[in-house]
Formats: C-alpha cells, sequence, structure tokens
C-alpha cells in the first residue's frame, strides 16, 4: 500500500539545497501537489533516500556459518530490514561469481539471486543485483551470462582475486587452507584449482573481452574493481567498464576521471579515514573531486557515517555530501528516476533528527523503516 501524505515542517534537501517546501507523496511517487493527510515534521530534515550500488553486507544474513542455513529467503528478509534501517531504499546486493566457492560460488549465487527474485514483491527496497565475475572462471562465464539475462541483472563486475604472483612463483597462495574449507574442497584440491585458473592466464583476455561486449550489447554495466594504473583503467575501458570500483590509487582514480568514467569509493573507507588494506584514501579523493559515489561495500551504516564525517571534517556541506550516497550513485547506475526530491521521481526519502540519527525510511511511497518520535508524528 502507497498512501498519500504531505509531510510538512521539515528540511527538506532539494535540488537546489535545503528548503522549508512541503514534500506531497502520491501513488509511490513525489507530487506536486498536497496530497492526502499531513504529517508534522518540524525539527527533522527529509533527504534524498540512500542508494547503495554496491554492498556485500547481506552475506552475513544469508550465510552466517558455514553449510547452517540451506534458505537464503529469510536472512535476505533480515537484509531488507537493516538497509531500511539504514535509510537505503534502492540496494544493489553484490554477489560474487568466483572460483573461491562457497558463498561466493556459482551454486550459492543462484539461489541467492533467485531468493532476491522472489522476494522483491514482497519489500519496498528496490533491491537489485550486481554480479561479481572473476575473469578466470573461464568454464562457467557461459552460465554467468544466462544467469543474467534470465534475471535482468544490470550491473556486472569484473574481478581477479587470484594471487598470481605466488603462483606463477609455485608457491601456495596465502590463507589458501581457510578458503579451501569455506570452498568445501581440500586444501589439496583447492591448491590444484587455483593453479589450473593460473595457468589459463593466456585464454583470460580473449573470453573476458567477448562476454564482456556481449553484456553491453545487452544493455549491461560494466565496472572493474581494484584498478592499481592508468593502464588496467584504459583496459576495462576498451571493454566497455565504464565503472571503477575502488580505484586502489589516485593515478586509477584521475585516470578514470579524465575519461569520463565512474569512480565508485567505499564509505567504510572514508569512516576510517584510510583504506584498512592500504591503498588511497576514499577522503581524499573525495576531496580532489574524484569520486562520484560511495557504497557500503561492507558495511551498511557506512553510508551514513561516511556523510556525517565528511561535513564535519569541512570536507563537503550536506547537499555535496548527501550526492555521493543519492544522486550520484543513482546516476551511476542509470536510474534517472530517483536520488533527488523532486516532482514526478520515486518517493525515496530519508527523516534525519536531530542528531543525525534515521528515524524514518520511505521507499517507493512505502515506510521501510520508522522509529522513535518520528514514528509518534506519525502516529498523532
Amino acid at each position: 500500500m502507497r498512501p498519500s501524505l504531505t509531510l510538512t515542517g521539515a528540511r527538506v534537501l532539494g535540488p537546489d539545497g535545503w528548503t522549508d517546501m512541503p514534500v506531497h507523496l502520491a501513488g509511490g511517487r513525489i507530487a506536486d501537489a498536497p496530497a492526502g493527510r499531513s504529517v508534522d515534521l518540524d525539527g527533522f530534515r527529509v533527504l534524498p533516500g540512500i542508494v547503495d550500488l554496491h554492498g556485500d553486507g547481506f552475506e552475513r544474513h544469508v550465510a552466517p556459518r558455514r553449510g547452517i542455513l540451506d534458505d537464503v529467503r529469510p536472512g535476505l528478509l533480515n537484509t531488507d530490514a537493516e538497509l531500511a534501517a539504514n535509510g537505503i531504499t534502492t540496494a544493489v546486493l553484490a554477489q560474487f561469481w568466483s572460483w573461491e566457492g562457497g558463498l561466493r560460488g556459482p551454486d550459492f549465487a543462484e539461489r541467492v539471486i533467485a531468493g532476491i527474485a522472489e522476494l522483491q514483491p514482497r519489500v519496498a527496497t528496490d533491491l537489485r543485483v550486481q554480479l561479481r565475475i572473476e575473469t578466470h572462471l573461464l568454464d562457467e562465464h557461459a552460465r554467468a551470462e544466462a544467469l543474467v539475462a534470465r534475471h535482468g541483472i544490470g550491473y556486472v563486475v569484473w574481478n581477479d582475486h587470484l594471487d598470481h604472483a605466488r603462483l606463477a612463483a609455485g608457491r601456495a597462495p596465502r590463507q589458501y587452507t581457510g578458503q579451501a574449507l569455506k570452498s568445501g574442497r581440500s586444501p589439496e584440491s583447492h591448491l590444484a584449482f587455483m593453479r589450473g585458473l593460473h595457468a589459463r592466464d593466456a585464454e583470460v583476455p580473449g573470453a573476458v573481452a567477448a562476454l564482456s561486449e556481449r553484456l553491453v550489447s545487452a544493455g549491461v554495466r560494466l565496472g572493474s574493481h581494484d584498478d592499481r594504473d592508468t593502464d588496467t583503467r584504459a583496459a576495462w575501458r576498451a571493454r566497455g567498464a565504464a565503472i571503477a570500483e575502488f580505484p586502489e590509487t589516485r593515478v586509477a582514480a584521475e585516470a578514470a576521471r579524465a575519461a569520463g568514467d565512474a569512480v565508485v569509493m567505499g564509505a567504510p573507507n572514508v569512516v576510517r579515514g584510510n583504506s584498512h588494506k592500504g591503498n588511497v584514501s576514499a577522503r581524499d579523493l573525495v576531496a580532489a573531486g574524484l569520486c562520484d559515489a560511495l557504497a557500503s561495500d561492507y558495511h551498511y551504516p557506512a553510508l551514513l557515517w561516511a556523510v556525517r564525517r565528511l561535513v564535519a571534517d569541512g570536507v563537503l556541506d550536506w547537499q555535496a555530501a548527501w550526492r555521493l550516497v543519492s544522486e550520484g550513485p543513482a546516476r551511476v547506475l542509470g536510474l534517472a528516476d530517483r536520488g533527488r526530491i523532486a516532482p514526478g521521481l520515486r518517493a525515496d526519502l530519508v527523516v534525519l533528527d536531530s542528531d543525525d540519527r534515521i528515524g524514518a525510511t520511505i521507499a517507493g511511497g512505502v515506510v521501510s523503516h520508522m522509529q522513535g518520535a518520528v514514528a509518534a508524528r506519525f502516529l498523532a
């Protein structure tokens, strides 16, 4: 049910900055005239709903321990509740398609994506999928392509997590024993599997280019992950990957920006002030104007906290900082119907209290989360 409402009294973050204008909701959209009952939100702020274009925090809900849960649906419903509690109205769940196996393997990916498709009509959050395909998992590329077509997946990112340097030197990758246990393989068979993938290195560029071309022709947005230098970014751009996710260096981010590619950084990196892996600081890229959007990465609460950190540190004002979690990611994803508060757009809203806490989330005109003083206003 999508109620008609008019929100009054709040400070509203519109396309041109803060305003006191009321926000009208009707039919799941922002209307240009009063609609339904009026709710007084004096003392609160209303902002565009958060668009998270890469988050894998759902993994701990669908697979809290290896082999414990067969049904992913309860975990996905819990994920939806967490997303809403963090002001996220559009969530791209980043699912691996990897040789790592377990919750990152193709079998599990198919179950999760089927579960998302089944549950979407039952939740308010717009749940979408990003498929993270490992470049060297060549024998599963066709299956991945079929999955993308079957579920209309609109965003694919290429990854390569093989430790090529150690494999080329005849050494075992670090932590491969733990990976083997998660994948259900013995350490010996897992190591042999990785060596086999590495041995096909010469086949990868052609196979990735061919699949990328087909995906782009089908309207899929492509991204690369962890670019380290100009040449790497240029190579991915040539394959149609116009989104640079989490570039590891400023040089790679500058190369992306110079070519008109989108740069996505992790919100936890902003909150920490630096990368936990020692890569370039997302905060520094934001300050330099080299970041188009922030993503939750592995921690959904980090999106709001990153905005707060950028504002508190004087890096950006509220409007510019919030754009990195709303209009910016919506634009990267090609979603012109959200990310701003304007008539005709989706009624995706976040209500913040005076302490910058989320009091309510409205996704597509439906209340997906509400608590405390804000709830009292709606019930009055």
